[in-house]
């Protein structure tokens, strides 16, 4: 089970929304390449950024952070990141320069077409982010709930050969409130492709129910909120996660 911090950008700082809400943040650290350094110190495997700003203008918004934070890091982990990404030149600059996979949401739902061209152009580099509520699927940042069944779109999203799937509960996600793990397997059971699942996780609780769920195809969580208000160490949190899974 991989656990994978996240540094959310807005306006080059690292914050946290509480369920998405642009005007709802709390402010962690005016220094995202500071947080990436430190939570490679603490040994995590791999990174979790969030262009805030990006997804809702539709462009990328934080590129001057996205980029500090991958020097700071280099080669040693890969670096994954969402939010903004709506063509395929986007997509070049941001592999080109540094970073390993690129998440496409709200662009997946409205062109699916620009998924399965990405996913073509970039194979093995290209993930698909959705966001649900109440199994719903929300774009824009999380400002439009549509009608498009998130089962539905994962399955037909895979067939395009996305490397990945990261699900948000968007309900949850800054709120503290335990992981859907009911909906999070009920997802990972349709697909071929790992799931890392996003929003909620409080405590060590939440790392032994996801780890006791891995094998249904649930690889790795996205933590955010629980780590920056010191509520879950990370460094024990792997390790727990990896004692779990029978990794030590």
């Amino acid at each position: 089970m991989l656990l994978i911090p996240a540094i959310d950008l807005k306006d080059g700082r690292c914050v946290r929304l509480r369920q998405g809400d642009m005007n709802d943040e709390t402010i962690f650290s005016e220094d995202p390449a500071a947080v990436a350094r430190h939570w490679l110190e603490l040994g995590a495997r791999r990174l979790h950024l969030v262009d805030l700003n990006g997804a809702v203008a539709g462009k990328p918004r934080n590129q001057a952070a996205v980029k500090a934070i991958v020097q700071a890091v280099g080669d040693r982990i890969p670096v994954q990141l969402g939010g903004g990404i709506r063509d395929l030149d986007t997509i070049e600059r941001y592999l080109d320069g540094g970073i390993s996979y690129v998440i496409i949401g709200t662009a997946a739902v409205k062109n699916p077409g620009f998924l399965q061209d990405a996913c073509t152009a970039f194979p093995g580099q290209i993930m698909v982010g959705l966001d649900a509520k109440d199994g719903k699927v929300a774009t824009d940042g999380w400002s439009k709930l549509t009608g498009h069944d998130v089962l539905d779109l994962a399955r037909k999203f895979e067939s395009y050969g996305v490397e990945a799937v990261v699900y948000t509960d968007i309900g949850r996600d800054g709120m503290l409130s335990g992981v859907n793990i009911e909906a999070t397997v009920r997802l990972a059971r349709e697909l071929r492709v790992p799931v890392f699942a996003s929003g909620g996780v409080a405590g060590i609780e939440d790392v032994d129910l996801l780890c006791a769920v891995e094998q249904e195809g649930i690889e790795g969580a996205i933590l955010g909120r629980a780590l920056y208000e010191g509520k879950l160490d990370f460094r024990a949190a792997q390790a727990r996660a990896d004692e779990l899974n029978g990794e030590t």
